[in-house]
């Protein structure tokens, strides 16, 4: 029962957030003794405390704090009576303890040159990258540790699951799927970064479609197009990969201060 312990040593390497949960204490009939653990991440769950409503409630309090980027250990007692649809009787502690500073999440839309180039240079930052692109083949076979590649029909789903905060790079083959992109990021109003590739024309084309659907001058001034800093001169896919990480460094630096 100690498969947490690799488990948590994988999301250590791949610098993954999780929620350590144990069972602090027992008092009458309870489902697990003392020192028993389960691990949660935003996609596992290792171990169990238990199993029933109890182990339910535990994941909900661990996914909430894996969520909300919480990093503040908590205790929480449960009954273990017919309220919480348990039969045990006894009485229960639980330690929530957050383990592995989470990652920024970056959202990268396009497996083109570009894509491709940028992609090689977030390998080494500490984000945690969703890769999307509607073209499978798009993908190189062997992929970075932190870069997960997502082939969906709909770009436009990933911006829904993607997190508060989170970072959004948009450069797609396509500039009406830049356009929808664009509206529904801006939408949300909370990205952490919203950058889009471009040029000023370009901008000043998707301003007016965008004020089309209804969104506002305050919310298009948060995008960033053209992106990638401006001091870093060059059009080959390799040096505007370098202009937005360097954004991007930026970005996330300035947040972490």
């Amino acid at each position: 029962m100690e498969e947490w312990i690799d488990a948590l040593a994988e999301l250590r390497r791949r610098g993954e957030p999780c929620v350590l949960v144990t069972v602090l204490d027992e008092l009458g009939s309870t489902p697990r003794d003392r020192g028993s653990k389960m691990l949660v991440s935003a996609e596992r769950v290792v171990n169990t405390i238990g199993g029933g409503h109890l182990e339910y409630r535990a994941l909900a309090i661990a996914r909430q704090m894996l969520q909300t980027g919480s990093a503040t250990m908590q205790i929480e007692r449960f009954p273990l009576a017919a309220r919480l649809g348990q039969c045990c009787g006894g009485t229960t502690r639980l330690l929530f303890e957050p383990l592995i500073p989470a990652r920024p999440q970056l959202a990268l839309f396009g497996a083109g040159h570009v894509g491709r180039a940028l992609v090689q240079i977030l390998a080494t930052l500490p984000l945690r990258v969703r890769w999307v692109d509607s073209r499978a083949e798009q993908f190189p076979a062997t992929l970075p540790d932190n870069v997960r590649p997502q082939a969906i029909d709909d770009p436009l789903d990933a911006v829904d699951e993607m997190p508060p905060g989170a970072f959004y790079v948009v450069m797609t083959h396509d500039h009406a799927l830049d356009l929808a992109l664009a509206a529904r990021i801006l939408q949300r109003g909370d990205a952490g970064y919203f950058g889009l590739i471009g040029s000023v024309t370009k901008r000043k084309r998707f301003e007016y479609q965008l004020g089309q659907r209804g969104i506002d001058t305050a919310a298009m001034a948060s995008m960033r197009c053209p992106l990638g800093l401006p001091e870093v001169k060059g059009k080959l896919p390799a040096e505007i990969a370098v202009a937005v990480a360097g954004e991007l460094i930026a970005c996330y630096g300035a947040l972490a201060a």
